[in-house]
């Protein structure tokens, strides 16, 4: 998606008051392999372990620039998303899509015109066992993403908010 993003740094400063939960911070964990470097939108969510059934699901359909928030269970031993999904989340019109786990094939996910966070890569693909659940709040890295959250992602890292900021 190439329309302007808001700054996360800016969006922290207009928030960084708020105690109440509605603006929340992702840790400083996710690297960025996809080839638009700033995104955001509204989230969808699929919670999954090792077995990517419903990440390409989600991205084969219309993504109306949402974020796909995945919470891979932050394993590190499968790859969730690939250059084939990135593909079709780019083709499927996805603004991003960030992982609580691992993707692979790098240099498609940087030839495709969507954002991609995740923990970092792992060539071994997962089982497809169809398993998993769509559409639930996630808690990623300790932080509760929520469908119809909104989330932000840049250089300097990723938000999430309860409503478009």
């Amino acid at each position: 998606m190439t329309t302007s993003v808001p700054s996360t740094c800016d969006l922290c400063d207009a928030h960084k008051g708020d105690t109440s939960g509605a603006f929340r911070v992702l840790p400083p964990v996710f690297q960025s392999y996809g080839g638009v470097a700033a995104f955001g939108g509204p989230v969808s969510t699929v919670k999954c372990f090792e077995d990517n059934s419903l990440v390409k699901a989600a991205v084969d359909s219309q993504g109306q620039g949402r974020v796909l928030v995945v919470d891979g269970g932050a394993s590190l031993r499968r790859a969730l998303v690939g250059g084939n999904l990135a593909a079709s989340a780019a083709r499927n019109g996805w603004a991003g899509i960030v992982v609580n786990g691992c993707v692979r094939d790098v240099a498609e996910l940087q030839a495709e015109p969507v954002g991609i966070r995740a923990l970092g890569l792992m060539p071994l693909p997962t089982d497809k066992r169809g398993e998993g659940q769509a559409d639930v709040a996630v808690q990623v890295q300790g932080v509760w993403v929520r469908p119809g959250d909104w989330l932000y992602a840049d250089a300097d890292g990723v938000v999430v908010s309860d409503r478009s900021l």
